[in-house]
């Protein structure tokens, strides 16, 4: 059995695509097999029922196309990847799907995030922009036709920038991810801080209009994080929550080592 990673590479590397306009989910599915339907669902986003080498995708019809496409790709990646099985998919879900120990769910995420954005030619497209934004970012993902969330996270898990992706709601952290080089020692608080933007962004609705500087200790837990600034950038997200982008552009926190006064030093 494939990979996530390698199973979507070699659907981009097999039709040729050398441009995210050239990525039809519903053509790839049709090809290896799976007719997807838009119909109403209740309690999922999107579902999988298959037998010997066909099956029905059958997705929640949505003002979205992000999601319509993600949810499709998902089950392509369920298909390819775990095929015996049958699916009821919250693949609207982000936070369940990363807190979950699912691993199908996992992995039909990581499949669906390579296929849509594939690196060769999504890393490209992060360098041409001008700025590290989420507004930049939005244009990203206007052109792969998926949502700034989605673009956001496969930014940190190709690891080519020291980002931190996260989302808050009033009361806790939801869901975060880093990149790869960004060490594990630095502990993200589970609560908004009042000194952060975020926590204006969800009182008041107002989105930040480009990356400011901040004191890392409204962020992280450590006790010596009052010695470090980062860029921070958030925008209101579903109902009631905050997405943000934290760039940590000094050097010298990406090479900080294990911190002896945190109890725990991994997430």
């Amino acid at each position: 059995m494939s990979d996530p990673i390698s199973s979507a590479e070699n659907l981009i590397s097999e039709f040729c695509i050398t441009d995210p306009k050239e990525i039809d989910v519903e053509a790839i599915a049709f090809d290896r097999g799976i007719e997807v339907v838009y119909d109403t669902l209740k309690g999922c986003e999107a579902t999988l029922v298959g037998y010997g080498q066909r099956a029905i995708a059958t997705v929640n019809p949505s003002p979205s196309r992000g999601r319509q496409r993600f949810s499709v790709s998902h089950e392509i990646g369920h298909w390819l990847l775990h095929r015996g099985q049958s699916f009821r998919c919250r693949t609207d879900d982000i936070e369940l799907n990363y807190t979950s120990n699912n691993n199908f769910e996992k992995e039909a995420d990581e499949f669906a995030s390579n296929l849509l954005m594939p690196r060769p030619i999504f890393l490209p497209a992060i360098k041409s922009t001008k700025h590290l934004g989420l507004s930049d970012l939005q244009l990203v993902a206007n052109d792969f036709q998926v949502s700034l969330q989605a673009i956001a996270l496969r930014l940190a898990a190709i690891d080519t920038l020291p980002i931190i992706v996260a989302c808050y709601s009033s009361e806790k952290l939801l869901w975060y991810r880093r990149a790869q080089h960004v060490p594990n020692r630095w502990w993200l608080k589970s609560c908004l801080d009042e000194d952060t933007f975020a926590y204006d962004v969800l009182r008041n609705g107002k989105a930040s209009t480009h990356p400011r500087k901040q004191s890392a200790d409204a962020w992280f837990e450590n006790d010596d994080s009052d010695e470090y600034d980062l860029f921070e950038q958030s925008l209101p997200s579903l109902s009631g929550q905050v997405l943000v982008l934290l760039y940590l552009d000094d050097p010298e926190m990406c090479a900080a080592g294990f911190d002896p006064n945190l109890r725990i030093n991994k997430r």
